[in-house]
């Protein structure tokens, strides 16, 4: 199931969106009528696509859909009439948000809305990536900062530092990382009673 963001005035342009929308049986649409809605609906809810149809109360949308980008990982749609598509895509597609001209043609609209789920995918499978590199390096960083306390303290070579979380990771039957926390553990309390 995908959970949308409908951000638009109320009026006949919001209507044919939700009946366009409203086609996939499998989505769950929520609307906002103005730009402190969208962004309250926001902090409280996390939503696969926004979709903005410009103009909003008084705004244009540019500015809300740059600050979408910024900070959420839903796709974004940015609805606008065809004579504007042009100078706001130069605003907002650097940012990764796709425009769409108005009037809306249904099969381009689909098309677009597909390719904003794709990309949305794209995303999450990059901030998950992102995540587990972080991590990797996190551990990374405590195994060496093991070894220096082994060279340190037990005057080893860094080779035979490394050997020795090796040799402890395989005995105990757990990751280098948990011998190399254990170490750090016992020379900071070593360090601290001194």
């Amino acid at each position: 199931m995908k959970r949308i963001l409908l951000v638009s005035r109320k009026g006949k342009s919001k209507d044919m969106l939700v009946q366009l929308l409203g086609m996939d049986s499998t989505a769950q649409i929520a609307a906002a009528y103005t730009e402190g809605d969208a962004i309250n609906l926001l902090e409280k809810n996390e939503y696969d696509l926004v979709i903005i149809n410009s103009p909003l109360e008084g705004k244009t949308g540019v500015e809300l859909a740059i600050y979408i980008a910024e900070k959420y990982t839903a796709g974004i749609l940015f609805a606008v009439q065809n004579k504007y598509a042009d100078a706001v895509s130069l605003k907002v597609e650097p940012y990764g948000v796709l425009v769409v001209g108005k009037p809306i043609v249904r099969a381009f609209f689909n098309q677009a809305v597909r390719f904003a789920e794709v990309t949305n995918h794209r995303v999450m499978a990059l901030k998950e990536e992102k995540l587990q590199l972080q991590l990797k390096l996190e551990e990374m960083s405590i195994i060496n900062r093991g070894k220096c306390v082994l060279i340190q303290h037990l005057s080893m070579s860094e080779n035979q530092a490394h050997k020795y979380i090796e040799k402890q990771a395989m005995d105990l039957r757990t990751s280098k990382y948990q011998v190399a926390k254990q170490i750090l553990k016992a020379y900071e309390q070593d360090v601290l009673i001194r």
